[in-house]
């Protein structure tokens, strides 16, 4: 499946065509179907992938999973070695991650 396939796929299931995808993600008309034989700018690929909440790996076909992880979700586990980080470890991260420091 290419890119343009993958996005094809994932609008019906948000309850959107694609002609509303470009229009809400300020992506020039007609743009998305051309992205099968044409590669897209990063900073039109990443407002498709932010607004269908996939990365960008997903989108690309890198990946088939189109799961993220929410760093608030208080069951997930950061690892290190196979082994779990400290509480304050895992702190830092999040607010690493989240852009502060």
């Amino acid at each position: 499946m290419n890119l343009a396939d993958r996005i094809k796929a994932l609008a019906p299931k948000y309850g959107i065509t694609i002609a509303e995808l470009e229009r809400k993600t300020e992506i020039s008309n007609g743009q998305i179907s051309k992205w099968s034989v044409r590669s897209p700018k990063t900073e039109n690929l990443e407002k498709v992938a932010n607004y269908f909440h996939v990365s960008l790996d997903y989108l690309t076909g890198n990946t088939s999973s189109n799961k993220t992880v929410d760093l608030d979700d208080e069951n997930v586990i950061f690892t290190y070695q196979g082994k779990p980080l400290s509480e304050e470890d895992t702190a830092l991260i999040k607010r690493l991650m989240n852009g502060k420091n």
